[in-house]
């Protein structure tokens, strides 16, 4: 089934659904890219709080996620959900991923059935450890050509900002993926294509877990061997996940794999890190809530991720670690013994 259909009279519709950093940000790249190459294209943002879609319409900023950075002129934002989906061909959803399935299940009905909808989340559903692809094909009911994610290393402002970044679309579908790309490739924006729907996501969801055992080590004043070592064991931990699942090598090894896992791991941008570097401070979780102003998908996702682990038979010792210490079964300043303390093995056998 084709995903696209031939341009019809006036501008395509694109709409972005979240009104967060990211989802701002992925609006304002197709935006950039539909200047650059001359489409017309109409770009909507759908947000839940009136006074974050009122400063997008008044004055083309969002402070509240992205301070100091004006949107194009042809951003428009509402909080009204039918308006934005309205005629919409290609959909970009950039909610947190526990909420990904009842919202679906509220708006399935204004999705035209011929729309191509995009992740924009990198997290596992909790009680079912379903990936969002997973969780749009479930309660969408659309076509697998229709369903693709977008990956790596993606920190939301220095993208927003203009500073050169890369990223995977993914789609089972090579056609899909590559008119999504060409969609969203800005001047300071370059999206390479894949079919490993899986690995890409995978590593995706998995590198926020290990970014909050970084951001643990660095706050209990661990040095750069101590991370290092954390960021490569993550890698081997992510990896056997994935190829579990039906991932690809090669996915692990690019953008979607170990790009995303050294930007999310090293950025004080990033929201696992700061939020493991303020656990390994001492803080809890309901301290943590206090300081931080958008979700640690890695502390829902982390859960979920070990579950799976656990059906799939993949050993993940990071990972399970960061799950004690969430739950409180874990001290942070016994992290690294416990990791310390493993058997010992051929790096060679993962």
């Amino acid at each position: 089934m084709r995903a696209f259909k031939e341009p019809g009279p006036g501008p395509e519709v694109v709409a972005v659904l979240g009104a967060g950093s990211w989802g701002t940000t992925f609006a304002k790249i197709i935006a950039d890219a539909s200047e650059a190459t001359g489409a017309e294209r109409e770009v909507r943002i759908w947000g839940r709080r009136a006074e974050v879609v009122e400063q997008i319409n008044s004055t083309q900023r969002n402070d509240r996620y992205l301070k100091d950075v004006v949107l194009p002129l042809s951003i428009t934002a509402s909080t009204d959900v039918a308006e934005v989906l309205g005629h919409a061909e290609l959909v970009f959803l950039a909610v947190p991923a526990q909420s990904l399935r009842p919202l679906l299940r509220e708006w399935k009905h204004l999705f035209n059935p011929d729309t191509v909808v995009v992740s924009l989340m990198k997290g596992l559903e909790q009680s079912t450890d379903a990936r969002m692809s997973q969780v749009i094909s479930q309660e969408l009911g659309i076509p697998d050509s229709h369903i693709a994610v977008v990956s790596g290393p993606n920190l939301a402002m220095e993208i927003a900002r203009e500073e050169p970044t890369a990223s995977v679309v993914a789609c089972k579908d090579i056609d899909t993926a590559t008119a999504i790309a060409q969609r969203c490739t800005a001047p300071y924006f370059r999206p390479y294509t894949s079919s490993d729907l899986v690995g890409v996501e995978i590593g995706g969801i998995v590198k926020n877990v290990i970014a909050l055992a970084v951001g643990i080590c660095e706050g209990r004043q661990m040095g750069d061997n101590t991370k290092a070592s954390v960021i490569t064991r993550g890698l081997a931990e992510t990896s056997r996940l994935a190829l579990a699942l039906g991932g690809k090598p090669h996915t692990l090894a690019g953008l979607a794999g170990l790009g995303d896992l050294v930007a999310t791991c090293s950025s004080s941008l990033s929201r696992n890190h700061t939020a493991g570097r303020l656990l390994g401070q001492g803080l809890s979780l309901d301290q943590l809530t206090e300081h931080m102003t958008q979700t640690a998908e890695g502390i829902k996702s982390g859960p979920a991720v070990n579950e799976l682990a656990g059906i799939m038979n993949v050993d993940m010792p990071i990972t399970a670690a960061v799950v004690e210490v969430l739950e409180g079964k874990l001290l942070v300043e016994n992290l690294g013994p416990r990791l310390m303390a493993r058997a010992l093995k051929s790096e060679g056998a993962c």
